[in-house]
């Protein structure tokens, strides 16, 4: 009994050894590949560059509700993280670790923000902790306003569509100011996967995506019960 106990023991020391000695790999790649991204162009002139691509939406320009869909349904601790959210990161690392692959994301607005401005979609650790390390530096350059505002100018809507204005145009004739709930919760959810969830491909999808989005604001108080159907 006692040697198999020592070696349980001995079993879960390698165990730890290796997680650190991979953690340690994982974050010196994703260092080193965030130190190449910025030095390629640095946060703040990609954001200056977002700046002044066409069809350029302001913050003042989303209505309320669409603002308060998206917060909801992608990043409810947006405005009281720093750019991490460790809860969910810690939640999706330990899903992917015993995977051994990437499923969970766990990503705030800002991570997915720093993805898009700087990495392909492929799914890499190291890539995860170049992303976080951009997320911290776009908070610190960027209010949390326009970080939303840098956000839904470069998001994949689905049919072509790759920025808020494109996106309630082709699919409502309508500026984003002018969207109603119907139209902003709507929006709020494509991004998910805009392949799917487009109205264009499939209203049925995006009908009920749109109904997962209302019953989100609902969980995190952003609305009430029944305030929009």
């Amino acid at each position: 009994m006692k040697i198999f106990s020592k070696i349980l023991k001995i079993i879960f020391i390698f165990v730890i050894f290796i997680a650190l000695v991979t953690g340690i790999i994982i974050g010196a790649k994703g260092y080193l590949m965030y130190s190449k991204a910025i030095a390629h162009e640095s946060v703040a002139s990609r954001v200056e560059r977002i700046e002044k691509q066409p069809n350029y939406t302001k913050f003042e320009e989303l209505p309320e509700t669409y603002v308060k869909a998206i917060i909801a349904v992608e990043d409810p601790r947006f405005y009281t993280h720093g750019g991490v959210d460790f809860r969910s990161t810690l939640k999706a690392a330990w899903t992917d670790l015993t995977n051994g692959k990437i499923l969970e994301g766990g990503s705030t607005i800002t991570q997915q923000l720093s993805r898009i401005m700087y990495f392909s979609q492929e799914k890499k650790f190291a890539r995860k902790v170049a992303e976080i390390l951009i997320a911290r530096d776009v908070e610190k350059l960027c209010s949390k306003e326009k970080i939303l505002e840098l956000y839904v100018n470069r998001i994949y809507f689905g049919s072509g569509y790759y920025n808020v204005r494109e996106a309630a145009k082709g699919y409502f004739n309508k500026e984003p100011s002018q969207m109603n709930d119907y139209e902003a919760t709507m929006l709020a959810g494509i991004p998910n996967a805009p392949s799917a969830y487009s109205p264009d491909v499939s209203p049925k999808l995006a009908e009920e995506r749109r109904q997962q989005v209302i019953r989100k604001m609902e969980e995190t108080g952003a609305i009430h019960k029944g305030d929009i159907e």
